[in-house]
């Protein structure tokens, strides 16, 4: 690492993605998936199901804003990671974790400001408390998405595992207090949002984590935000698709009411949420893994996504597989006979998380490669056709098999083309 004047800056990493990397942080991903699980789980448990809709629309609702903030996550690495091959020459600088600061005050004054015109129809109770918890969640969560970017572009994979458990940690504490205490929808509320100080606590914590925050990029705060500002479209897409699913599928509701899901519409956001996390989770909580390796194999990004789509394919095929054929008891014994499900439809679901985890490599291929706009375009067009997909006159879980199926294909062949051109 060299210094610009005086403050660190990007000289080298760590070297090329390896094996124990990805072990380290799939290891990391599998306890926050237990972690998310077990959060949902005690949820589903604690609350009945049209209470479960309450609280998985805000669970989504954070999901959504925070997936995109995770923009910053990707740009950041990007940069990061980059900025290893090339020589320090004098010039702007960048520091990632204050832009991410401003970043996230002006998103939170965006929210609370806004929120009169929407938190209506999104949120059916505890309307404020929502509003607030979003806000300073999402602010929290910027600089955590940021720091992940700079551990992962610098290889720091321990500290990079370590930030994601103790967020997920955070919130499990939170849930279990709240089914002890008896806080019921509220303290369910505040677990949704716990962990977004897990970066502070890293930092205080840890001195490998407090160099890589001290980290300065290449080029201007506006470069980096122009950057920055397409993975973060991209990314809210994204976020849109995979943990705001339930925020738009009750918007897209046909009746239009505020209590329009109810309870099929907790049981449809339950088998969703338990359909995709197990590709989905994983494969978001290494999307720095991803980027990382198609910046090193820059000169051939087309031929390096065969072989990490070759093993998302076979785990989706499998969990299809298992979805439809032990998916409805596993849903009853976890979580009781209000949450009944068809085999065919957990399937369906699984499949759809299948192109939607192909999607989010393709777009992590994209980032790589600098192709901003393709990356937010592929994935803008993947919700907007899902969005019109939900809106068809089917019953609710014929539309959301449709919808969550075939708009991801649309982002998919964006991604590509964009990739096959740029190589080209």
């Amino acid at each position: 690492m060299t210094e610009v004047g005086g403050t660190p800056a990007i000289g080298a990493f760590a070297g090329p993605i390896a094996r124990s990397s990805v072990a380290r942080v799939g290891t990391a991903t599998a306890v926050t998936a237990l972690c998310g699980y077990a959060v949902v789980y005690l949820a589903a448990r604690d609350l009945a199901p049209a209470g479960f809709s309450v609280f998985a629309v805000f669970w989504g609702g954070f999901g959504l804003v925070t997936g995109a903030a995770n923009g910053l996550l990707q740009e950041t690495t990007r940069e990061v990671r980059a900025a290893g091959y090339a020589d320090v020459l004098p010039g702007q600088r960048t520091h990632p974790l204050r832009v991410a600061g401003m970043v996230g005050i002006v998103s939170a004054v965006l929210i609370a400001g806004s929120s009169p015109l929407w938190s209506g129809r999104v949120f059916t109770d505890a309307r404020w408390l929502s509003v607030g918890l979003l806000s300073v969640g999402l602010a929290g969560f910027c600089l955590h998405a940021t720091l992940l970017g700079m551990l992962a572009g610098t290889s720091r994979w321990t500290q990079y595992g370590a930030l994601m458990v103790t967020d997920a940690v955070i919130r499990v504490a939170v849930a279990v207090a709240t089914v002890v205490v008896g806080w019921s929808l509220v303290g369910f509320l505040w677990a949704t949002v716990a962990g977004a100080l897990a970066w502070l606590i890293m930092i205080v914590a840890s001195p490998t984590t407090r160099a890589a925050a001290r980290l300065l990029t290449p080029g201007g705060t506006a470069t980096f935000l122009r950057g920055a500002a397409h993975s973060i479209t991209a990314a809210g897409a994204s976020a849109i698709l995979v943990m705001g699913f339930p925020v738009l599928l009750k918007v897209t509701s046909l009746d239009g009411t505020s209590h329009g899901l109810g309870a099929q519409g907790g049981v449809v956001i339950l088998a969703v949420t338990l359909t995709r996390a197990p590709l989905l989770v994983p494969l978001t909580a290494m999307q720095g893994n991803l980027i990382a390796h198609f910046v090193d194999e820059r000169t051939k990004r087309l031929r390096a996504l065969i072989t990490p789509a070759a093993l998302i394919g076979a785990i989706g095929a499998a969990g299809v597989l298992a979805a439809g054929l032990v998916g409805p008891w596993l849903l009853r014994v976890g979580f009781g006979p209000d949450y009944h499900a068809t085999g065919g439809l957990l399937a369906w679901l699984t499949a759809a998380a299948l192109a939607i985890a192909m999607l989010t490599l393709t777009g992590a291929a994209a980032v790589a490669a600098a192709l901003h706009r393709a990356y937010a375009l592929g994935w803008v067009c993947a919700t907007v056709a899902s969005a019109l997909l939900l809106v068809l006159p089917l019953p609710l879980q014929t539309r959301t098999v449709v919808a969550l199926c075939c708009g991801p294909l649309v982002g998919i062949g964006v991604h590509l083309a964009a990739l096959a051109r740029s190589r080209g």
